[in-house]
């Protein structure tokens, strides 16, 4: 489960023209769902002799997105 935030602000400054503060969060509880370990046990080197591969069971990546924060500025007229 994903939760995304938003927040705006206007303020005014003339009768005409407004500008708009905006900051969007996105996964904001950050749960981190981690990917499959990797399953590449053996490997051969150059010589044709089985080794263990160095990333044999590691996690080099998730599942689902990482926080990101935006910020911005809009004017409006």
């Amino acid at each position: 489960m994903e939760v995304d935030a938003s927040l705006f602000k206007n303020t005014n400054i003339t009768e005409k023209i407004a500008l708009q503060f905006r900051a969007e969060c996105f996964n904001v509880l950050n749960h981190t769902n981690f990917a499959t370990p990797n399953l590449t046990v053996f490997s051969k080197n150059s010589g044709g002799q089985f080794i263990i591969s160095p990333s044999a069971g590691l996690i080099t990546a998730t599942a689902t997105p990482s926080r990101q924060i935006q910020f911005g500025l809009k004017l409006i007229y």
